[in-house]
């Protein structure tokens, strides 16, 4: 077995995730504000690093693709700034316990590793890169590492500490262990169905994309 996979749920074969065994960073409250890299050319964070004041850092650091999290009541102040510029994927999420985030990360994960597979950054963030953003990342760690939430989560709050997924979405993510495994294992192309039994209970939401100007 090469050293770069290794073997987990039921004898599946995942990537080994990088630095998986490093210190954490030492963080600063500053540092919520800023973007950071959680797995090699994926970031987490908050609004604030994708607004217009914020295009040439962006480009400097090489993000090709930005997965803007938002709820439609936000849609004034959170928008794709840039759609002349950089790929975006915007969801409609709510940032409370009843809302159905699981139904998005399915398609949260391909549009990242379809950035990944054109040789680009994404960039994952919400208004402030704490719980709807850091609740598709940690999805995206488990589905690709092949690790239970907790060890997702617990890696991801590594490289930005501030992380706080909400109740419900915490749930959820417990929840898509099992939606991910079994899908894996089976090879089935019934994800939808698994994700919406499983979050049934949950309110329902939509995917959009808004090219508008945004305020800063």
């Amino acid at each position: 077995m090469s050293s770069d996979f290794h073997f987990a749920m039921g004898g599946l074969r995942f990537p080994v995730l990088p630095g998986e065994e490093e210190e954490s960073l030492e963080w600063a409250y500053t540092m919520r504000r800023e973007m950071q890299e959680i797995t090699t050319g994926l970031f987490l964070g908050p609004y604030a690093a994708a607004m217009k004041s914020k295009k040439q850092a962006l480009k400097d650091m090489h993000i090709t693709h930005i997965v803007c999290v938002r709820q439609q009541i936000e849609a004034n102040f959170i928008k794709p700034n840039f759609s002349d510029d950089f790929i975006y994927l915007v969801l409609d999420v709510a940032d409370k316990p009843t809302e159905n985030i699981i139904k998005h990360f399915v398609l949260a994960k391909e549009f990242i590793d379809n950035c990944f597979n054109l040789g680009g950054r994404v960039l994952v963030h919400g208004n402030a890169g704490i719980s709807r953003s850091a609740a598709l990342v940690i999805a995206y760690v488990m589905e690709t590492y092949g690790l239970t939430y907790r060890d997702a989560f617990r890696y991801v709050q590594q490289r930005r500490f501030c992380i706080n997924p909400n109740e419900g979405f915490v749930h959820q993510l417990m929840e898509y262990e099992a939606i991910y495994q079994a899908r894996l294992m089976t090879g089935s192309l019934e994800e939808d169905s698994l994700v919406l039994n499983c979050a049934s209970g949950m309110s329902g939401v939509k995917r959009g994309l808004d090219d508008d100007e945004s305020m800063e």
